[in-house]
């Protein structure tokens, strides 16, 4: 088998790049009108340097025809190479610079002639219509060849006494076009050329624009944006200039509760007023700047692009801070074994040592008061509060205030039955507002956290009082937002969020968060939670105070 190559075949690419390619487009979008524009410009040329041929031939005519010494010396003679007529005719064709003036009689009978041979000869071309007292104008072929003519009739004494015929070489009238065809090319040329350096400069500037990519670049990474912005687990907004939002993923969509429809929207409208507002208007500036949106926590960051725009991201921190709340609980629940270990230990060597002294009586009593204690602390809060969940808050907060120098005491107005609709969310605020009054108050003489549980019909009432250095009334307004605080953040994240959680957590049930100062001095959270109990018989209110003092031993 012989082997012969293969034929390749001849392939014209465009370039890859989008600058060449633009450019390429441009330059040929260019010389396509300049070619278009001289060939409409061509077209009607040829028609008008025709007519103006004839125009001209015509006022020639009228010119001559309008001198009445041609007129009389046409009646008056007879026509001859010497004769008058032919002289004044000649005359005026070499002024005028036109191919041949004839005078002609009624008869086609030629008079003047630039070719005297002609002269008394009948003319080649119809002379009725002029001699019939109109003004011709035509391109025709003579005893001269083709010419440009202008016909009109010879009067005397207002009586047509011949007809007066002018032409203009139509060789002429071609080679002021073919002398008009440069000069179009050039200028023609000259729009190309400047179209083209403006293309150029226009490539330039999307070559810079498009990072000299070319258009299957531009669209693999178009295809990869999309897969990242839909695959990523953080939330990623743009913003305009102008505050409009240019981009939602699908986690921001998620997080922030809004869908596709808030793409093109204000930032303000979609999201309504509110830190989340601030910190992604940039209204608010740092990093990991932490917000609330609905349950939940979000940490956000902010990044202006180069048109005036910026872009945002967000991350869902709501299980972070929910293990770090867990962690807080068992930080503080380790606290509070280790305080009743200490104070067990104490008990232990107590005991031991009546034992050892032989004074089994005392031993016995101690033994039993030690025991009742317990009992009635934990009775005492069961009492008042029959829900277990947050009963057992309130014994657990009670052993880390006491090891802490803290009384804890319930209020004589509480009672709270076990008809909670979501006790969760009512041990999270309590728990929050205990562990805050608990760090206020923490240190001070005579330290005293108060909490009040009270219902009315279905709505349940919460206070809690502490004998803190109390929070200033022009910072009450900013307490319950995202990320404020006056302690040191965690090992585990940052502060901030407890408030904030507990004023969103009033409003979804369409009840309320505020702080005031507490009669005596300190702070008192009141938190106010509609329908957060079901239908059932009130119940009846306690019939004498009870605290649950752990601060003094």
């Amino acid at each position: 088998m012989s082997s012969t190559p293969r034929a390749r075949r001849l392939r014209l690419r465009l370039p890859r790049r989008v600058f060449s390619q633009v450019l390429l487009m441009q330059v040929a979008i260019a010389a396509g009108v300049a070619v278009l524009a001289t060939g409409l410009f061509l077209a009607p040329l040829s028609a008008q340097l025709d007519d103006q041929a004839m125009r001209r031939a015509l006022a020639i005519a009228q010119t001559t025809a309008a001198q009445p010494r041609i007129a009389e010396d046409l009646q008056t003679s007879l026509p001859s190479v010497n004769g008058p007529v032919q002289t004044a005719a000649e005359r005026i064709r070499r002024a005028s610079g036109a191919e041949y003036v004839v005078v002609m009689n009624t008869n086609g009978v030629r008079w003047s002639h630039k070719d005297i041979t002609q002269i008394g000869g009948v003319v080649s071309t119809d002379p009725r219509r002029a001699l019939a007292g109109k003004d011709v104008m035509q391109i025709d072929s003579g005893t001269l060849g083709r010419s440009a003519r202008g016909k009109v009739p010879l009067r005397l004494h207002g009586h047509i006494v011949g007809a007066v015929s002018v032409g203009i070489k139509y060789d002429s009238v071609r080679s002021r076009l073919i002398h008009a065809i440069p000069g179009l090319f050039a200028y023609a040329g000259g729009a190309l050329a400047v179209g083209a350096f403006a293309a150029y400069l226009l490539s330039r500037r999307v070559q810079r624009q498009t990072r000299d990519l070319a258009f299957s670049d531009i669209s693999a990474l178009l295809a990869e944006r999309e897969a990242m912005l839909h695959g990523i687990r953080e939330g990623v907004v743009a913003l305009d200039r102008t505050g409009r939002v240019r981009l939602l993923n699908d986690e921001a969509q998620r997080l922030l509760g809004l869908d596709a429809a808030a793409i093109g929207g204000p930032l303000d409208d979609v999201l309504g007023p509110g830190r989340t507002t601030d910190v992604l208007a940039g209204r608010v500036t740092g990093t990991d700047l932490l917000t609330v949106r609905g349950q939940r926590v979000l940490v956000a960051n902010r990044m202006p692009t180069d048109d005036g725009g910026a872009v945002a991201t967000l991350r869902d921190r709501t299980e972070l801070e929910q293990l770090g709340r867990e962690l807080d609980s068992t930080h503080g629940l380790i606290d509070a074994l280790r305080a009743q270990d200490h104070e067990h230990a104490n008990r232990m060597h107590t005991l031991l040592g009546l034992l050892e002294l032989e004074m089994y009586d005392d031993a016995l009593e101690f033994v039993g008061e030690v025991v009742g204690d317990h009992r009635i602390t934990a009775e005492q809060v069961t009492e008042k509060v029959h829900d277990p969940l947050l009963a057992a808050l309130l014994v657990g907060k009670a052993t880390v205030a006491a090891e802490r120098g803290v009384a804890l005491w319930i209020s004589d107005g509480t009672l709270l039955p076990d008809r909670l609709v979501d006790p969760r969310g009512l041990v999270t605020v309590v728990g929050n507002l205990v562990d805050n009054a608990l760090d206020a108050v923490a240190g001070t003489s005579h330290a005293r956290v108060e909490v009040e549980l009270r219902v009315q019909g279905r709505t349940a009432v919460l206070r809690v009082r502490d004998t803190g250095p109390g929070i200033p009334a022009e910072r009450r307004e900013l307490i319950f937002t995202d990320g404020w605080s006056t302690k040191k953040p965690p090992a585990h994240g940052k502060r901030g969020i407890g408030l904030s959680l507990v004023s969103r957590f009033a409003e979804r049930q369409g009840g309320s968060a505020e702080v005031s100062e507490a009669s005596g001095g300190g702070a008192e959270f009141t938190v106010v939670l509609p329908e957060a109990l079901t239908e059932a018989d009130l119940p009846a209110q306690p019939a004498a105070p009870t605290a649950v003092e752990e601060g003094s031993r």
